[in-house]
């Protein structure tokens, strides 16, 4: 069901009954839709996990277009979107909280490890370094915050061939401490969206695996 978090944001809840761990995702840069609508009821009821997914941009009208939505991206400030995930992790009711995300959010996974509310994180293909045409006065780069925070509750999901997560900005990744799985064949977007040219069946069942186990663990 939709629900407005304290801050005015929009999310989506998917209740798991008896749940121990709630999962927060933060999505893709067009936003709770309705591909996150049907991922939150499938993981809650798969993964036994309460499930909270975050609107990006609160407030915001954007549209089906990616071009307005980049223009939006340097606009964002990491505080504000924090807080927004945190009070997701508070909607969810449990004491233990998983962060999720993929490609923007992703990024904002890695963000988001500066805070000890997640206990484990898992990144789907998050931007490394900031690009450049989305800084902006509230944004950092992700592996500053990384730094901040803890990088071994951190599983960083990388598709080889992702023009996005470059062999440097991997390595980089990698000598924080955090935990990367990279998939030979796979480009960016590969996992969390079927419709997608670039979808792998296999990789995509294994990643979503592996995250489960890691945001159990």
């Amino acid at each position: 069901m939709r629900i407005t978090l304290p801050s005015g944001t929009a999310a989506e809840l998917v209740t798991s009954d008896g749940a121990e761990i709630g999962l927060v995702i933060t999505p893709d840069i067009f936003g709770l839709r309705t591909l996150y609508d049907d991922m939150a009821a499938r993981l809650a009821a798969q993964w036994g996990m309460t499930t909270c997914v975050v609107e990006p941009f609160p407030g915001r009208d954007l549209g089906p277009d990616v071009e307005p939505r980049f223009a939006a991206v340097p606009e964002l400030d990491d505080d504000d979107h924090l807080r927004d995930l945190l009070e997701g992790a508070d909607a969810t009711g449990c004491g233990r909280i998983g962060l999720m995300g993929f490609c923007m959010g992703g990024m904002y996974c890695f963000k988001a490890a500066r805070s000890d509310r997640f206990a484990r994180i898992a990144s789907f293909y998050g931007m490394i370094k900031l690009p450049e045409v989305w800084k902006g006065p509230g944004q950092r780069e992700p592996l500053e915050h990384l730094a901040a925070g803890d990088p071994d509750r951190v599983l960083a999901i990388i598709g080889v061939l992702d023009t996005y997560t470059p062999p440097p900005d991997v390595a980089d990744l990698i000598a924080t401490g955090a935990h990367v799985v990279q998939y030979p064949e796979a480009e960016h977007g590969f996992a969390h969206a079927p419709e997608r040219p670039a979808h792998r069946p296999d990789d995509a069942a294994d990643a979503f695996a592996r995250a489960r186990d890691w945001l159990a663990g």
